[in-house]
């Protein structure tokens, strides 16, 4: 289609905390950007709910906001979203409970049962490329059906968080593949729902809606719609992707030997590749890529910026600001004094997925004071992004440097320990709207005003800054991270016994 520089995409990307929504140029230029959150919600220990309709009036919210900024004609609109959490819909699309969350941890039951299905975690691994997890879609449904029958009775559709915001939008249903490898029932080599799989489990195929590449048209925007935020109606609306993929295409990691790391309220370790192969055991993800032809392994950290939040609001003064925490940390040497900060607040998922997990401060001494601790736990956060690391350094992925994105990266001091630990140079991007950026990059290629995602990368996406690792830090890092790395294999026992007493 004839794009010209009055031309808007706007990316929205419905997370865990908020809708984060940005209005962006042909050429990737910020025009404007939008927030609005909402809560979560925890009935029962370890439980994580959603109202969709809290996301729902976030998004017009958003909507709003933006097109009241542009000065132009918006020509695509895409989604990133919140992976793996379940919307349940009867047969008119109307929700029936609240959306249980990816971080929900309810279903280890259900996750064993799903193994049990298939005769061992390796043959599920084979059909899916991944392990059951609690976070999972998959074992989200065995739950419902098991816990709420009558609201398993009323189950037509299943639809993820992005996906029900693109159904309100247009009417249209649909789940593109990076979102639906997330939900443990699709074939992620072949791009299709695993009947196999549906069949073990007894989970009715009609209830999962057709599967689509991320830059699809999937609809357009309603006339309803376009009365209550102002947007033209019928404006394309692409499909769009998972957070992390739409981060990856937000941050260019769609080329071999490029990798992303991005901490924000849990922390991800990304590289994409061309080739499907599966993990033994499944401590990486493998999931379909926005980019419809490739790839990426994944490793997640459940508390990666969550730990730093608790450190900061429950252990340090409470007139410490951020930047008086950077500070205050930044005056302790590397490696803490041989303090380490194991970041399992939440239980962990790579490489462990043990849901039983702890956090653990090892190795205080009388020596330590509070600004170990806030270092500490930087360090640790970074040892734990580094269990990743390797793991996909494992999958002969020659990584040369990381690109960083998210919160924690604003901090200077976190972005050398990054580079310490990683021992690689650290690329910051000049543009850092992270998901939502990707999604309306997604869209721009739906639309087709850049003609692939090559294209999009080489116009849109460049680099502000590299942080260079320090050699003469290595030796506190290595001697830490060994430690690090021998304290869970300690302590699972106790850490199930723990669970259990």
């Amino acid at each position: 289609m004839g794009v010209n520089t009055m031309d808007y995409l706007i990316g929205l990307d419905i997370g865990t905390s908020g809708v984060k929504g940005v209005l962006i140029t042909i050429n990737g230029d910020i025009k404007a950007s939008s927030n609005s959150n909402y809560e979560v919600f925890n009935p029962e220990p370890g439980w994580a709910e959603q109202d969709p309709e809290d996301w729902w009036h976030a998004v017009l919210d958003v909507l709003r906001e933006l097109n009241s900024k542009s000065d132009g004609t918006v020509i695509g609109i895409s989604f990133s979203g919140q992976m793996h959490s379940a919307v349940f819909l009867d047969k008119n699309y109307n929700v029936i409970r609240p959306a249980i969350l990816w971080s929900d941890t309810r279903t280890n039951k259900q996750c064993k049962e799903i193994e049990s299905a298939l005769k061992g975690r390796e043959n599920l691994i084979v059909l899916t490329g991944n392990r059951a997890l609690e976070g999972f879609t998959a074992p989200k449904i065995l739950w419902l059906k098991e816990n709420e029958q009558n609201n398993y009775e009323k189950l037509k559709h299943l639809l993820l968080p992005k996906d029900y915001i693109r159904y309100r939008l247009t009417g249209v249903a649909a789940m593109d593949y990076s979102d639906g490898a997330g939900t443990l029932l699709m074939d992620v080599k072949n791009k299709k729902w695993s009947r196999i799989l549906l069949n073990k489990l007894d989970i009715d195929k009609d209830i999962l809606p057709p599967l689509v590449s991320s830059t699809d048209q999937v609809g357009k925007v309603s006339k309803e719609v376009s009365q209550i935020t102002g947007l033209d109606p019928g404006i394309p609306v692409i499909a769009g992707g998972a957070d992390n993929a739409c981060g990856a295409i937000g941050s260019g990691i769609i080329e071999p030997e490029r990798a992303m790391v991005s901490i924000g309220s849990s922390g991800v370790v990304l590289a994409p590749s061309e080739k499907y192969q599966i993990n033994s055991g499944g401590k990486l993800h493998l999931f379909n890529h926005a980019d419809s032809k490739k790839y990426y392994y994944m490793g997640v950290m459940l508390s990666a910026g969550q730990s730093l939040s608790w450190v900061k609001n429950k252990i340090l003064p409470n007139d410490w600001s951020y930047d008086i925490f950077n500070k205050k940390a930044n005056n302790i040497d590397p490696g803490s004094e041989g303090l380490i900060f194991l970041p399992y607040l939440y239980g962990e998922r790579t490489p462990h997925a043990d849901a039983n997990a702890r956090g653990v401060f090892f190795g205080l001494s009388a020596r330590h004071q509070r600004s170990h601790l806030a270092r500490s736990v930087m360090e640790g956060i970074t040892f734990g992004l580094k269990d990743s690391l390797e793991l996909i350094k494992n999958k002969e992925v020659n990584l040369s440097r990381i690109r960083a994105i998210g919160g924690g990266v604003k901090s200077q001091l976190w972005q050398q320990i990054l580079a310490d630990i990683f021992e690689l140079p650290i690329d910051l991007l000049e543009v850092e709207e992270g998901p939502a950026y990707g999604a309306a990059i997604i869209a721009g290629v739906g639309v087709g005003a850049y003609e692939n995602f090559k294209e999009a990368d080489n116009k849109l996406i460049n680099i502000k800054k590299t942080i260079e690792p320090k050699e003469s830090n290595f030796e506190a890092y290595q001697k830490n991270y060994k430690t690090y790395k021998d304290l869970y294999p300690a302590l699972k026992d106790i850490y199930t016994y723990h669970s259990k007493s």
